[in-house]
């Protein structure tokens, strides 16, 4: 007899996976790879988080911690919301996750009844929409188009999405490193506030912007369900350690949850984080290499034959429309890393519809990765 799966398990796969297995085992062939399909820092975690583990591993015994964190991080996590926002912020809304992964997860459970609707932004992360799936909710897509910068805008949720008990933004956006304008992130926030719809905003490359900083949506509405991570920006993708701010009378609720589902967050990673936000100077030196990254394929990829490109306000990522050259994205990055050793991510992760004729670059590796990415490119005209 043969047992049934659940249908939950039944989501579509990370496709950048796929692709990172297929670079990898070129690598173990014994053939190079130039890395710009998976969405990290190539960095390792700050100097001082590393000593901050090593202090811990010496002094403590790293069992459980309280579900919702460590007090001292959350208690570092709110003085960094005066810090770089100005917003006083209650440690008690502060959850410390395992990974932004996990906070998502609390979010939609503690937020949403099964079979409700959440609006997401396409193109936008596939997990936010596999998630929902995976928990029996209803994913209601927003898509935008490059003429609203692929970003949610109010307008689209006016039209689009009637009916919805929830929405997921994120400024700056995966793939397309594009930001929602202030004024129009506060229309958004005001917006949902007002009409019953739970926000969950998602700020994991705060602190990775070129131009102008990004805006947190709790400046527009302290009751806004925020969720954070210590990978991007922090540069520690592999310790697996995020936040959420919760309005208050959420916060219980998510602590149940997270006692049941996770215990705690990593205990070790807790400890070393609290030491993260005495890095910045670190931290703000991989920011400046990503906008010398990132100037340079701005100029490079039109010469290679990437000219409609999304504009990136932020994050790690250039948003490519390859229409001109592609109506199958999965199958030109194949041939791309066969040809040329070069590893990119096919839309399809992030639109399902449009994504055949896009493709996501990351920078976020060396400068010399980078240089030899777009000497590749312009040579190869596959």
């Amino acid at each position: 007899m043969t047992l049934k799966v659940s249908a939950r398990g039944r989501v579509p796969p990370f496709i950048v996976m796929d692709v990172l297995r297929d670079a990898n085992a070129r690598a173990a062939a014994g053939k190079d790879v130039l890395h710009l399909e998976v969405g990290q820092p190539s960095t390792p975690a700050p100097k001082g988080v590393i000593e901050a583990a090593r202090a811990a591993l010496d002094r403590d015994v790293l069992g459980y911690t309280d579900a919702l964190g460590l007090p001292a991080l959350r208690q570092a996590i709110a003085a960094h919301y005066r810090g770089r926002y100005g917003i006083a912020l209650d440690p008690a809304r502060v959850v410390v996750t395992t990974g932004s992964s996990a906070g998502f997860i609390l979010a939609c459970l503690a937020a949403f009844e099964p079979g409700e609707k959440v609006a997401i932004g396409a193109p936008g992360y596939p997990a936010y929409r596999n998630i929902l799936t995976a928990l029996d909710l209803v994913p209601v897509e927003l898509t935008a188009g490059a003429d609203e910068r692929y970003q949610v805008t109010l307008e689209r949720l006016r039209t689009q999405g009637q009916g919805v008990e929830g929405l997921i933004i994120a400024s700056p956006a995966n793939p397309t490193g594009t930001m929602i304008p202030p004024a129009e992130l506060g229309a958004i926030v005001r917006h949902c506030r007002d009409a019953g719809i739970r926000l969950i905003s998602d700020e994991i490359y705060h602190g990775i912007t070129y131009d102008e900083p990004a805006a947190t949506a709790l400046a527009f509405d302290p009751q806004a369900l925020v969720v954070n991570s210590f990978s991007k920006y922090f540069s520690m993708t592999g310790w697996r350690v995020g936040w959420m701010v919760v309005p208050a009378d959420m916060a219980r609720a998510v602590e149940c949850l997270a006692q049941n589902l996770y215990v705690s967050p990593p205990a070790l990673s807790q400890h070393a984080a609290i030491a993260a936000f005495e890095c910045l100077m670190e931290l703000d030196a991989n920011v400046a290499r990503y906008a010398e990254n990132r100037a340079l394929l701005l100029r490079e990829l039109p010469r290679a034959g990437f000219e409609r490109l999304a504009p990136s306000d932020g994050a790690f990522y250039l948003y490519a429309d390859v229409a001109h050259r592609t109506n199958d994205s999965e199958e030109f990055c194949r041939r791309l890393l066969r040809e040329t050793g070069i590893a990119l991510t096919p839309g399809t992760d992030f639109d399902p519809r449009r994504g055949r004729a896009t493709l996501r670059l990351c920078y976020a590796g060396s400068t010399a990765t980078i240089v030899e990415a777009a000497h590749r490119l312009k040579a190869w005209r596959g």
